[in-house]
């Protein structure tokens, strides 16, 4: 075979290039230094994916001449006369394609559920098809060019490896409770499913691109924008500056309030407060025009004094971000101390219960900037229907928030705007935000054309969010009997440039995370702050993973200072039902109830988990479980066990809506229309599996529509682990609803009381057994006049709580820093499961995502503003040798409140992971480590401090 790295080519500048694409010839010209991935997609193969741009991610891999290449860096020119193949074509080059007409490796992950979002999928499945058997034996080096964000790369490794894991945890109904596959599951694997820029450009004719010029500044004012040279650039068609947009300030974050946010936001700005803020836009005939555009952008800048430093924010005299902004208009706490928000409190007297306390543990606890880091950055595409509303396709967890926004901001009525998504590839409270749909919208007006705003990775880390870094100084007391007598803590956030989701995530991180212990004196002071930085957002957990690190830590710390299990300790000071959950209020949140209690089950679980791993080296190496050191791993090495629990509100505060819609087709099908997006987050099977449920269909059977605001009425969004039990919850009204109309029409076709109808899987069962058709059923409705259709609404209240309890067992070199990690647990109090397979991927994506945040990623910023770690090679995302396979377990529990007892399980996983590997850390090298990410020079400079000290 040929090496497809290696092989000349002799193509000539503005040669047309021929080669063949899935097994048809193509015959085009490639423009200058463009790449493959970019030439395939302009031929129609949608399935190759842009996720770097760099060479780092895989999601862009093809075949040439049966070799896998990433096409974001190979030349589309170097193709001249070979054989290409995407994961459109894939099938056809199978050997004994499957009886589904599928290549192997794409049934293999098709039937092991082997993705989440699915926009890494068609990247895998192309590298996978490659693996010869001494490759899949190594899968940690053969996959290392390939990345997930999503799944923690378990799904994957059973894909890859032919084995499923589709378990079922006894449900009720037809579809509830097991592993029903995701709907879109075929179309992911053969690259057919359509992501936000998957479209056909006949689709929006006169189609122009879009491209942003950034502040190379911290913090400086805009006093001119020479545009003549960008015009100059054939196919610019416009720049637009502060002077083209409006007026009006908002937040980019969405919430179902939009006034929880503070409004000091412009579309474009004539002060830019962060190094790549928006301060200009090109809209171009092509990408390479607006790209050139931008670059002769001539922008003259009053550079003003920068604050960086969240420390120095309150300090007198230090560098204001929003000097001009009105405290009460903006809902901003103090603009003029660079405050957006504070919280203080106090239940008790915490000086007192220190005083009383016979250990008291005292440490300054910090964590870093995050980046989501989804794989499909943010695009939108702005353009008009037959109508003239505008209409935006956009990659958004909140299609409805979004469509408010926009018709606020662009001066617009709320019918004349539509807000649409496909499958969006990936998001993580990245896309809780409109970051890109205002600009591109502003300019399809002004043009009067569809317009086109894909960002680059670069883009995504220099001016999109992260997650807020937080210092949280904390000090905690407890008696020698292990009862809890104080909690103090003094926490500081970063919310840089913009206050975007900064008064909710600190609001929030103080709540769960002391809620759940029991102390009679409890006390917060908190401050969230303006810098000139990147702006943080929302992010998984939501301000929960930051305060947990700290909390959880100082649980652990105690624990030590008394002697005791650290899961001890914790038992004797949780709460249970009976016991008021309190953190900065002296009475709880009215609607938040224990709508079940696994967190008992869970620490048990865990506990029991962790026996087993200490028992299987036992077993394999004859070692004391209690042993210092290992002989498997040698004198240098300790070993340590440590665990961290957490609790989260299974609902946001303050209002969460869904409506909902269901019917029944003329032709039988059970149809479903729900408002909320899928992003990997599962809520398509969800509603799938609800609905068939109360309806008594299969799963596979239910059409789900979403995520176009012309669908339904309403949905606040899929964030905050919503998905499930709020909008499942009208969905699940809806079907039920439905059901009961059925029965009446079936009842009125057969003579058979309602009562003594019952849905059966394409059917309706009444006396003697005999199934009428639900296409019967269907005709004779529409017959008598009767419409069956129904619909659902949830508000989001009353309010349940989820449980998560993570341990590890770890191996430290202590030469080296290097941290293995021998085993990781996970117990969850989900509810009912709704689907076991899809629950236990969303855990296993939240601790791969939660170790890449404790051991790996951090968003660096020098002094001077500039984020330096601006694209994937630069910022280490957990590859699949960095992930371990984690033991997941539910505890067996029913909720009150939830859509047939299940509770949410997205974003609660992820925080407990941190604290329990910093406590582990903490058993086997004696250093507590405060400070995150966990990095093995901080391991290894910690251990040396302490082994000098």
């Amino acid at each position: 075979m040929t090496d497809a790295t290696t092989r000349p080519t002799t193509l000539a500048p503005g040669a047309s290039l021929v080669l063949r694409v899935d097994g048809r010839d193509v015959d085009a010209v490639p423009r200058a230094g463009q790449c493959l991935r970019t030439f395939l997609r302009e031929q129609g193969s949608l399935g190759v994916k842009k996720g770097c741009d760099g060479g780092d991610c895989g999601a862009c891999t093809v075949h040439v001449d049966g070799v896998p290449v990433h096409s974001c860096v190979y030349p589309a020119r170097r193709a001249a006369g070979r054989d290409v193949t995407t994961i459109g074509g894939l099938a056809a080059t199978a050997e004994e394609p499957t009886a589904d007409g599928l290549h192997p490796v794409q049934q293999q992950f098709h039937d092991a559920q082997g993705f989440q979002c699915g926009f890494c999928t068609a990247g895998m499945i192309m590298t996978a098809a490659t693996f010869d058997d001494e490759q899949r034996a190594n899968l940690p080096r053969n996959l290392k060019g390939n990345l997930c964000r999503c799944t923690g790369y378990r799904a994957i490794e059973d894909a890859v490896r032919g084995t499923e894991n589709a378990e079922t945890i006894g449900g009720c109904g037809t579809a509830f409770g097991t592993s029903e596959p995701a709907p879109a599951s075929r179309g992911v694997v053969t690259g057919r499913v359509r992501y936000t820029l998957d479209v056909d450009p006949e689709a929006y004719p006169g189609l122009l691109h879009l491209k942003l010029a950034r502040s190379p500044h911290a913090h400086a004012r805009i006093l001119s924008i020479d545009t003549s040279d960008a015009l100059a650039v054939p196919g610019v068609r416009a720049v637009l500056s502060h002077e083209d947009a409006p007026a009006a300030r908002f937040s980019t974050a969405q919430h179902e309030l939009w006034t929880d946010d503070p409004d000091d936001t412009r579309v474009l700005d004539d002060v830019v407060r962060y190094v790549g803020q928006r301060v200009a836009a090109v809209v171009a005939d092509s990408v390479a025009a607006a790209e050139e555009g931008v670059r002769r952008l001539r922008v003259e800048y009053e550079v003003l004094p920068a604050l960086i430093d969240p420390e120095q924010a309150m300090v007198p005299g230090a560098p204001l971000v929003h000097p001009d902004l009105d405290a009460a208009a903006a809902r901003v706490s103090r603009p003029e101390a660079n405050v957006v928000a504070e919280l203080h409190s106090e239940l008790g007297d915490v000086e007192a219960g220190l005083a009383e306390a016979d250990v008291v543990h005292e440490a300054t606890y910090r964590t870093q900037r995050v980046q989501n880091a989804a794989l499909e950055t943010h695009a939108a595409i702005a353009s008009f229907d037959d109508d003239g509303r505008l209409v935006v396709r956009s990659s958004t967890q909140v299609p409805f928030l979004a469509r408010r926004h926009l018709a606020r901001v662009l001066d617009l009525p709320m019918d004349r705007v539509r807000v649409v998504c496909e499958r969006v590839g990936g998001g993580f409270g990245g896309k809780q935000e409109v970051l890109v749909e205002d600009v591109a919208g502003l300019a399809a007006l002004r043009l009067g054309r569809p317009v086109q705003l894909e960002l680059t990775r670069t883009d995504t880390f220099v001016g999109t969010t992260t997650r807020h870094p937080f210092r949280i100084k904390v000090r905690a007391g407890a008696r020698r009997d292990g009862t809890l007598t104080a909690l103090h803590l003094d926490v500081l956030s970063n919310t840089g440039a913009y206050g975007n989701h900064g008064p909710g995530v600190m609001f929030h991180g103080c709540g769960e995370s002391i809620a759940v212990y029991r102390c009679a004196n409890k006390k917060v002071d908190a401050h969230c702050v303006y810098t000139h930085t990147l702006p943080a957002g929302a992010f998984r957990g939501y301000g929960l993973s930051q305060m947990i690190f700290a909390v959880e830590s100082a649980m652990d710390e105690l624990a030590r200072q008394l002697g005791l299990d650290p899961l001890e300790l914790r038992r004797r000071n949780v709460v249970h039902p009976g016991v008021p959950m309190l953190s900065t209020a002296p009475e709880p949140e009215e609607d938040v109830l224990y709508g079940s209690y696994g967190l008992d089950q869970c620490i048990e679980l865990a506990d029991d988990a962790l026996a087993r791993g200490r028992a299987r080296d036992v077993a394999a190496y004859g070692a004391d479980p209690a042993d210092a050191t290992r002989p498997w791993l040698g004198d240098d090495w300790g070993v340590g066990e440590g665990t961290a629990l957490s609790m989260i509100d299974t609902v946001p505060p303050r209002g969460h809506v869904a409506h909902a819609r269901t019917r029944l087709r003329p032709d039988g099908v059970v149809e479903a229309e729900v408002g909320t997006a899928e992003f990997g987050n599962g809520t398509t099977t969800v509603h799938a599996q609800l609905v068939a449920s109360a309806l008594g269909q299969r799963a596979a059977d239910v059409v789900v529509k979403q995520s176009d605001t012309d669908l339904v009425e309403h949905d606040t969004g899929a964030f905050g682990s919503t998905g499930t039990v709020v909008a499942g919850k009208a969905s699940l009204a809806a079907a039920t609803e439905l059901a009961e109309r059925v029965r009446v029409v079936a009842s009125s076709l057969t003579g058979t009381a309602p009562a003594g109808c019952r849905l059966v899987p394409g059917g309706v069962e009444h006396a003697g057994g005999a199934v009428v058709p639900l296409a019967e059923v269907a005709r004779h409705a529409r017959a008598a006049g009767v419409r069956l259709e129904a619909e659902g609404r949830w508000g989001g209240t009353p309010r349940s709580v989820a449980f998560n309890v993570h341990g590890f067992r770890v191996a430290v070199h202590r030469g080296t820093g290097e941290i293995r990690i021998l085993q990781s647990v996970q117990a969850a109090d989900a509810g009912e499961v709704v689907n076991p397979r899809q629950c236990r991927g969303q855990v296993e994506g939240g601790i791969a995502q939660a170790l890449g945040a404790a051991l790996y990623e951090d968003v660096v910023i020098d002094d001077a503003g500039r984020v330096t770690t601006d694209i994937f090679r630069q910022y280490h995302l957990p590859t699949f040798a960095d992930v371990p396979r984690s033991e997941v377990y539910f505890a067996e529990t029913s909720d009150s409140t939830g859509p047939m007892g299940a509770k949410s399980m997205s974003e609660s996983p992820f925080n407990p992971v941190a604290p329990a590997l910093a406590n582990a850390l903490r058993a086997a090298t004696g250093v507590r480590f405060t400070e995150l990410p966990l990095s093995r020079d901080k391991v290894y400079l910690g251990m040396k401090a302490a082994a000098t000290s």
